[in-house]
């Protein structure tokens, strides 16, 4: 598996060239946002008006932060499981959003939307939100903070690891994976 440095946000040409299975670094700005502000995206557009933050070209943590303790910028900041999004997931791809970082699968409806609209899915280790906060260097709630964790946050990230798990091709690491390893 070879590793790759990124600078956020995702350029064409580098969605292009990711593979399913690369291990990448991400540094630069992303937002981080759960469910409860995906809803509150789709209900701002339902009602003709335009989401808080601009998504095109953007990559979207599915995260909760933990509140920071003092001195630190965030608490533990680990990945949420992904189909918890995908109802709400085409709406954000039509709006040029391009990266997706959680864990677990999506779905056959989600793989092909993020194909036809040539976004990447990426995972992040569960269970490691306290060594992934360490790589997020800046946090701020941009939009909704009633939510509290689930608010949409602004995070500043630098070598924040990473692996692509489906690609703009439509390769699945959680499918083609498993098949590889029994191959061996």
């Amino acid at each position: 598996m070879r590793k790759k440095r990124i600078i956020l946000p995702l350029q064409e040409e580098e969605i292009k060239q990711l593979k399913m299975g690369e291990q990448i670094y991400l540094s630069g700005t992303m937002y981080g946002a759960r469910d409860a502000a995906h809803k509150k995206i789709l209900e701002t557009l339902a009602k003709g008006e335009k989401p808080p933050v601009n998504l095109a070209g953007e990559t979207i943590y599915y995260v909760g932060p933990c509140p920071a303790r003092p001195g630190q910028v965030i608490g533990s900041a680990g990945p949420t499981t992904s189909g918890r999004m995908d109802a709400y997931t085409p709406a954000l791809l039509q709006l040029g959003l391009k990266g997706m970082i959680g864990k677990g699968e999506r779905s056959e409806d989600i793989l092909l939307e993020m194909q036809k609209r040539g976004a990447v899915y990426l995972a992040a280790v569960g269970g490691a939100g306290a060594l992934l906060s360490q790589c997020i260097k800046k946090a701020e709630v941009v939009a909704y903070p009633e939510l509290g964790p689930e608010a949409i946050w602004s995070l500043t990230v630098e070598d924040f690891p990473v692996v692509v798990i489906i690609d703009i091709q439509g390769n699945n690491l959680y499918r083609e994976g498993p098949k590889q390893y029994a191959r061996r």
